[in-house]
């Protein structure tokens, strides 16, 4: 609840009084040392408190009971059974409790240890000086002893606290389950060729390692040899298996298929895809939502306020009160202080978290931090980059058309040998193009690269010109007949290059980077849930438009320089817009990192991974959908888990303090106050725990 706290050593918060964590992932499969400990105080507490409690319901049921088991016998025998279960099983929650007094920081486990400790304290008094109560209160027998109520508050906040623990562990085991998809070895290949096994803690950078058909993929590499299907569902939730062949990458702990590969090591470690992905999921666990200090807040004011109550209610029972009024004053000053105990407040937000972002990494959702979640649910406008991330991302070859005079194969392979020197994608898309036709390509001679133009060289003996039109202009070469050929391939929001020989145009080639297949279902989700979708590029207006068409968007921002597009964030923002901004590339950045909330594709670079509140894994928009629907999930969760923690304690307190008294001779038993108290801790478990099963699409 609070990670601001840090220490070297484990020990407790000594702001809540909770037990610390591990800062990072506990990879030992040993349980719990503090679960160990309190399920054992639990037990040796249920064993000693059960025939106390049988003896205080008995006295209600058969007058037998309370006539001879009501001396100093039964007091000692009594003491000797609540004694361990109040100092050794609940020394925890006093250990605490004197921390909050000494930090100056009130929180739940001052009022258990007040509560407990004046049953007990009180109880005991009465057992070593009987005589001296009996004069104090002018009665024949002394007044009743409340070791039942010590032991039995004790027993269930023990059960509380195991509870917790429980729910702590199992979001703990979801992490070590998630290292534990990782192989443990590797195949290794040596310089000479042979192959043995190595611990894949082993592998170095540059390694080449081969995986056999069925095998796991040991760490994040390159495809060096072979092809196969691989089965990402792990990472990415995607249930068909991806095709990889050489120049593909594949990520650690992923299931190879029937093909066998060798893979040359990229990332190994800490490094790795899935070790990033368990440290990013336990660091959004540990991080507090803004809405966290709300409950702070109350819970600051809250405890001594309760303190208070407690006071004034001893005092108004102890004056004003029937007989018993010693008696009553205590249990009802008790009781206030047991069922107000803020237990459930404080695990409001921080169960809802870790419950949400483990569910979010299961759906291939990466969560930088609770706050990310938060906003996230606000968000009204989402600005989105179409390359890479509306598209694949990929240019390819859609078309080669030639003039007459000119043959498209020969006009493919000039360019194709013109642009091996270039490491523009849509180059790249070109030779992948002539690769696909098996084309002899050509050594470049007098290359050259003009910025935002295209290249020129000389290819086979003939000149080359491939760019725009200002660049065959430069050249003197007339581009007219060009245009009107590329026309209708740009009014498809499709990218076309011109191509002259020597001082003559010769044709186009017509490059696509197609609209990922999910694009338009996802947008149609995002526009229903009221989102105003706003799509930056750096294409020209009109190829913009035509892809914005094909979508649905109706707002764009077309050739927009890297700098731009944090400015277009920022002004969407000043003008009170909560913004999302998606985005996958080196150039999205500055506008992730200045937006509301940042949203970088999985599939993108690590500088926008970094600069982002969320990652999607898969890189997929679909992945927006879910991420919105579970922040609008965990949210409303916490807002239910602070409503039942705030409504119950407002209810609680005055029938604690004995308000329905005076009208319905009603009371609440200190015992009943505990069990009230441990329910509502596990009400708001339970109902965070509804979190993982919550459906995203």
């Amino acid at each position: 609840m609070h990670p601001q706290v840090q220490q070297s050593k484990p020990g407790n918060c000594p702001i809540c009084g909770m037990t610390l964590e591990l800062a990072g992932v506990a990879l030992s499969d040993k349980p719990d040392p503090e679960l160990v400990d309190m399920t054992r105080r639990f037990w040796i507490a249920t064993a000693l408190s059960v025939p106390l409690l049988l003896k205080v319901m008995g006295e209600h049921f058969i007058p037998w009971i309370h006539e001879n088991f009501n001396n100093d016998l039964a007091r000692y025998a009594q003491l000797a059974l609540a004694t361990p279960v109040v100092i050794y099983c609940g020394w925890p929650f006093f250990v605490r409790g004197w921390q909050s007094l000494k930090n100056r920081s009130l929180n739940m486990f001052t009022l258990i240890a007040l509560g407990v400790g004046v049953a007990y304290v009180y109880s005991l008094a009465i057992t070593l000086f009987p005589a001296a109560f009996m004069a104090f209160t002018r009665q024949s027998m002394p007044p009743e002893v409340y070791y039942e109520a010590a032991s039995i508050i004790t027993t269930l906040v023990l059960l509380g606290q195991v509870l917790e623990l429980k729910a702590r562990s199992q979001t703990n085991s979801a992490l070590r389950a998630l290292f534990d998809l990782a192989p443990k070895t590797a195949r290794l290949i040596a310089e000479d060729g042979s192959e043995h096994d190595i611990p894949v803690s082993d592998v170095k950078v540059g390694d080449r390692l081969r995986v056999r058909p069925g095998e796991k993929v040991p760490v994040d590499g390159v495809v060096v040899e072979g092809a196969s299907a691989v089965d990402q569902s792990m990472l990415t939730g995607e249930s068909l298996p991806v095709e990889k062949h050489a120049g593909d990458k594949v990520t650690g702990a992923t299931l190879n298929g029937i093909g066998a590969l060798v893979i040359r090591a990229e990332r190994v470690g800490l490094e790795t895809m899935l070790s990033q992905i368990v440290a990013m999921v336990a660091k959004a666990q540990r991080s507090r939502a803004p809405i966290q200090r709300m409950a702070d807040i109350v819970s600051g004011w809250f405890v001594p306020i309760v303190v208070a109550i407690a006071v004034v209610t001893a005092v108004v029972w102890g004056v004003w009160g029937p007989e018993p009024k010693l008696a009553y004053a205590l249990l009802n000053a008790i009781a206030v202080l047991i069922i107000a105990c803020p237990c459930a407040l404080g695990l409001a937000t921080p169960m809802s978290i870790m419950a949400g972002t483990g569910r979010a990494a299961k759906a291939g959702i990466l969560i930088r931090d609770a706050a990310a979640l938060e906003t996230f649910e606000k968000v009204d406008t989402l600005v989105i980059d179409k390359t890479g991330t509306l598209t694949e991302g990929k240019p390819r070859l859609i078309k080669v058309s030639a003039l007459d005079g000119f043959s498209p194969d020969r006009l493919l392979q000039l360019a194709a040998s013109l642009e091996r020197s270039s490491e523009h994608p849509l180059a790249q898309a070109i030779v992948d193009g002539a690769a696909a036709k098996a084309l002899t390509l050509f050594d470049p001679q007098s290359f050259r690269s003009v910025t935002g133009k295209g290249v020129t060289g000389l290819v086979d003996g003939q000149t080359v010109i491939l760019g725009n039109a200002a660049l065959l202009e430069e050249a003197s070469v007339a581009s007219g007949v060009l245009e009107a050929l590329a026309r209708p391939f740009r009014d498809e929001g499709q990218g076309v290059m011109y191509i002259a020989i020597g001082d003559k145009p010769a044709g186009i080639i017509v490059v696509a980077d197609p609209i990922k297949a999910t694009t338009v279902e996802a947008l149609k989700a995002l526009k229903a849930e009221g989102l105003k979708v706003v799509m930056l590029t750096g294409d020209n207006l009109v190829t913009a438009k035509a892809i914005a068409a094909k979508l649905g968007i109706t707002d764009i921002e077309a050739d927009v320089l890297p700098a731009r597009k944090a400015e277009v964030v920022q002004n969407l923002i000043a003008m009170g817009a909560k913004v999302a901004m998606a985005g996958d590339g080196v150039n999205d950045a500055p506008a992730l990192a200045s937006a509301t909330v940042g949203i970088a594709m999985g599939n993108g670079t690590d500088i926008a991974m970094e600069s982002a509140g969320i990652t999607l894994i898969k890189g997929d928009l679909l992945g927006i959908v879910r991420a919105r629907r579970l922040s609008h999930a965990v949210m409303n969760n916490i807002r239910q888990n602070l409503f039942f923690a705030f409504f119950y304690n407002a209810l609680g307190v005055p029938v604690a303090a004995g308000i329905l008294y005076p009208f319905f001779g009603l009371l609440l038993s200190p015992i009943i106050a505990s069990a009230a108290m441990a329910f509502s801790s596990v009400s708001v478990i339970a109902n965070a725990s509804r979190i993982r099963g919550v459906k995203l699409l």
